[in-house]
């Protein structure tokens, strides 16, 4: 962990804000290449109806089509643990290193990232889970997501 994984992260916390005042779910990402920002995402799943606009993949969509080197040069940062589909686009791009704010409130496909020798790393920020149980605690809309899917997107390929 460095002051870099961190200054990143509060990035992060800053689009999953964003999502909040839209309407959505606080989950933030960002997507960095030679330590610089070159996109931000958040996630947009009830603001845009959809089903797959989480926040990494809002991130990775808003970079726009990079090249492979530039990907495997990359970093993303990701307020909550990616969940399967999300962890599916990390390694379909070659996305070496993934740093996540904590890991509490969703235990996502980190076992599949590593198993595909992706760098995994948890901060485990306090204000990141404070942020989610504040939010939960004025709706109801981070259960019914998790009712959706499953009550567990851990997935051990």
């Amino acid at each position: 962990m460095s002051k870099t994984d961190f200054y990143f992260m509060d990035l992060a916390i800053e689009e999953a804000k964003k999502s909040i005042a839209e309407g959505g779910i606080p989950i933030g990402s960002i997507l960095t290449l030679d330590d610089k920002v070159i996109a931000k995402g958040h996630n947009k799943m009830l603001q845009e109806n959809s089903p797959i606009l989480h926040g990494e993949i809002d991130a990775i969509n808003n970079a726009g089509l990079l090249n492979s080197e530039d990907y495997k040069k990359s970093t993303l940062y990701t307020t909550l643990s990616p969940c399967p589909m999300c962890a599916g686009a990390i390694i379909m791009y070659n996305i070496p290193k993934v740093v996540i704010g904590e890991n509490t409130t969703l235990k996502g496909a980190e076992n599949l990232l590593k198993k595909n020798n992706v760098e995994v790393v948890n901060l485990n920020l306090e204000k990141i889970k404070n942020l989610f149980e504040d939010f939960q605690k004025n709706n109801d809309l981070w259960q019914k997501e998790l009712e959706r899917v499953s009550n567990s997107t851990e997935i051990d390929i």
